[in-house]
């Protein structure tokens, strides 16, 4: 999605939820961009330039929120658009959080661990001065990890002289992260897929689900669904895939998987265990399996105009940032697919990263076994208001998405 399809989408469903243009303006324009060029050491000991972005879109709710990723794609207007995004997503989710987003044009596979480590701090000591716990508050995103927090934030305890573990979430647990984070946002999937699924009127048993990536977030979606009943008949990721009309075993195909091995290799049936009674499946054709649900959690822009008349699927679930181009929403709304979108689907990620902070900050501490139970219950709460919404104004889940959160960050905005 691009910075002018977000602008037209924001603006659209602010005039259907009646806020004045002059607030939508002050909401689309980013509060603050920062662009810098840092200076790391190679391990020969020379100087390397990495440019880098930190841009703080909104903070009406509360302290700027979110990651950053380490690509050598990483540009400004990308940046831009996913600062936007978390903005409506902190929203959304009803969180006290802004939206924000950063990032280093950089490919950290050709870095060694001290020069991705003496980049990180360079980056902290060139933004130090514009986050904090209770100002700007990043996380991981794509390539970086708690690793590379831990260096961030040592930086910047260092510079400013301060304890200060809510200065950044998405820590391990050692370092004060929360043990539901690694799982947060498939789980938070998961969840909404639960009750989502309340509207086919069939039992878990008898719900087909496919899913189209097996990273992070596509392999814990699957372990929470397989789970919680769900009957997942496909699932495929960037080196082919498996499907099979019985369903798949979560945790043969994982531990299959995981031994590096591809999926498409052998079928780890529901039924009947291993088993080569299956279908080799692409990236591209899990998306047109015939079932109930469908989970793109992969990379962006997977259902075009192209293949949006083939999709089978009576939902689909945005796991994946836009998986779903502008011009398939609309023919996929013809035939009457129902999408959850990704500001909503995604965001048990950032939700987790609430409670982190406030463990971090306020001292509220939830054992997992709260964390997970809230986290659910959050998710689901955020699917029925938006979906209350869009009934009500007879509007899409994701204009019922933007409706919520752009009222809400309106409200904060007028305070």
């Amino acid at each position: 999605m691009s910075y002018s399809e977000i602008i037209k989408l924001i603006k659209k469903t602010g005039k259907q939820a009646e806020i004045a243009d002059e607030v939508i303006e002050q909401i689309i324009e980013p509060q603050r961009i920062v662009e810098v060029n840092i200076s790391a050491k190679d391990d020969k000991g020379n100087n390397k330039i990495f440019k880098a972005y930190r841009v703080q879109h909104n903070n009406a709710r509360g302290p700027y929120k979110g990651g950053i990723r380490y690509h050598p794609g990483v540009n400004l207007e990308e940046v831009k658009i996913l600062a936007c995004l978390m903005s409506l997503k902190t929203a959304v989710i009803n969180i006290p959080f802004g939206g924000a987003k950063g990032g280093i044009c950089v490919n950290p596979k050709e870095l060694s661990r001290g020069e991705l480590k003496r980049l990180t701090k360079s980056f902290a000591r060139s933004i130090y001065d514009i986050v904090g716990e209770q100002k700007d508050i990043p996380a991981p995103d794509v390539n970086t990890d708690g690793k590379i927090m831990r260096w961030f934030r040592q930086e910047y305890e260092k510079i400013t002289e301060s304890h200060a573990p809510g200065v950044i979430t998405g820590k391990s647990f050692a370092d004060g992260g929360i043990k539901v984070r690694d799982e947060a946002t498939g789980l938070g999937g998961a969840a909404i897929v639960e009750e989502i699924a309340k509207s086919l009127g069939k039992k878990p048993e008898q719900i087909s689900v496919a899913i189209q990536g097996f990273g992070n977030v596509g392999r814990h979606i699957a372990h929470h669904l397989y789970h919680m009943g769900f009957k997942i008949v496909a699932i495929a990721d960037v080196d082919g895939g498996v499907s099979h009309e019985d369903g798949l075993d979560y945790h043969q195909t994982f531990k299959h998987r995981s031994q590096g091995k591809k999926l498409d290799e052998i079928c780890y049936c529901d039924v009947h265990g291993a088993s080569e009674d299956c279908i080799g499946v692409g990236a591209q054709e899990v998306l047109e399996s015939d079932v109930d649900i469908l989970i793109p959690a992969a990379v962006g822009d997977q259902i075009t105009q192209k293949n949006a008349g083939k999709i089978k699927a009576k939902i689909i679930v945005e796991m994946a940032n836009h998986p779903v181009s502008e011009e398939a929403e609309k023919i996929l709304e013809k035939k009457g697919v129902i999408i959850v979108p990704d500001i909503l689907a995604n965001s048990g990620g950032v939700l987790a990263s609430y409670f982190e902070w406030n463990e971090n900050v306020n001292g509220v501490k939830m054992e997992y076994s709260q964390a997970f139970e809230n986290l659910c219950k959050r998710m689901k709460m955020a699917l029925k208001e938006v979906s209350k919404i869009s009934q009500r104004e007879k509007i899409s889940l994701r204009e019922g998405a933007y409706y919520i959160a752009l009222k809400r960050i309106a409200n904060a905005t007028k305070n």
